[in-house]
């Protein structure tokens, strides 16, 4: 039994764990370079990690917390990833939010505005977004009408569409090094497929070794299990709270009201909490 067949991939906690701590430059330096397409004498060769999280109850427990995973490349080029699990609709704007915060925050005080970094958002989203087939798209700042014009390599946003790349996994071939990531990272993959790309890319294997070694330490998987109570917990207050605001778009009056239930969402509070203020 393959170790993905208990833990998803997926689950930002494991995948920070895997790829965004010291010594896990194998496999991020290659699974950067499958999104970037970057083969042969063309490929990164070295990263350096940003190792800057702490996994306190709190944060593991915060929906609101990003286990976004951050590094330099040898080009000076920051990459900053990030996996979402839930749709809050607002992919866009948050990318775009993460982005510029990585590009303004690399400029020190006194600098010239030309030492300012490349910056790449990676983006693996297990929803549909953005709505079109391609699995995988990529963002630049393009002149409207000379699509060939670029008015500066310095933005780079890439998204990574679970949906899709499942609707379209029996027509991929392996001897493509994103298809063979994104088959690995996917829970719902056969444990024959897993094994096939686990012999066939150093990088997966080596992906692969440090989820085992992960899994098999007891807190962590303790941790892993808080964070899918967080998800389930944020879920379930906004199922609630759509619910809630369906019945009370139908009676008049209750605007106040809306707004408390809005208010209280955003601060992330259970949905038992939610219901116990709401009678008050």
């Amino acid at each position: 039994m393959t170790n993905q067949q208990r833990y998803d991939p997926l689950n930002d906690y494991l995948f920070y764990k895997v790829m965004g701590e010291k010594g896990d430059e194998i496999q991020l330096l290659g699974f950067i370079n499958a999104v970037l397409g970057k083969t042969g004498d063309d490929r990164f060769t070295a990263v350096e990690i940003i190792e800057d999280k702490s996994f306190s109850p709190k944060v593991i427990g915060d929906k609101a917390s990003t286990l976004d995973v951050r590094a330099v490349l040898q080009s000076r080029t920051r990459v900053n990833i990030e996996v979402q699990i839930r749709n809050q609709n607002n992919m866009d704007r948050r990318s775009l939010f993460y982005w510029s915060k990585e590009y303004s925050e690399s400029l020190k005080a006194g600098q010239d505005y030309r030492e300012l970094p490349d910056v790449i958002a990676i983006n693996i989203v297990n929803f549909d977004f953005p709505p079109v087939r391609n699995f995988h798209t990529r963002f630049q700042l393009r002149e409207e009408y000379d699509r060939d014009l670029v008015l500066t390599g310095a933005l780079e946003i890439h998204f990574i569409n679970m949906v899709q790349y499942r609707k379209q996994r029996k027509k991929k071939i392996l001897d493509n090094p994103l298809c063979r990531w994104l088959a690995w990272l996917d829970a719902s993959s056969p444990p024959g497929l897993i094994a096939e790309v686990v012999k066939m890319d150093t990088a997966i294997e080596t992906a692969n070794e440090r989820m085992v070694y992960v899994t098999g330490d007891k807190e962590a998987i303790r941790t892993y299990e808080r964070r899918l109570m967080g998800l389930s917990d944020y879920n379930s207050s906004m199922n609630y709270a759509r619910e809630e605001g369906h019945r009370q778009g139908h009676e008049e009056g209750r605007s106040e009201e809306r707004q408390r239930l809005l208010e209280m969402l955003e601060q992330g509070l259970p949905v038992e909490e939610i219901k116990r203020r709401l009678k008050q």
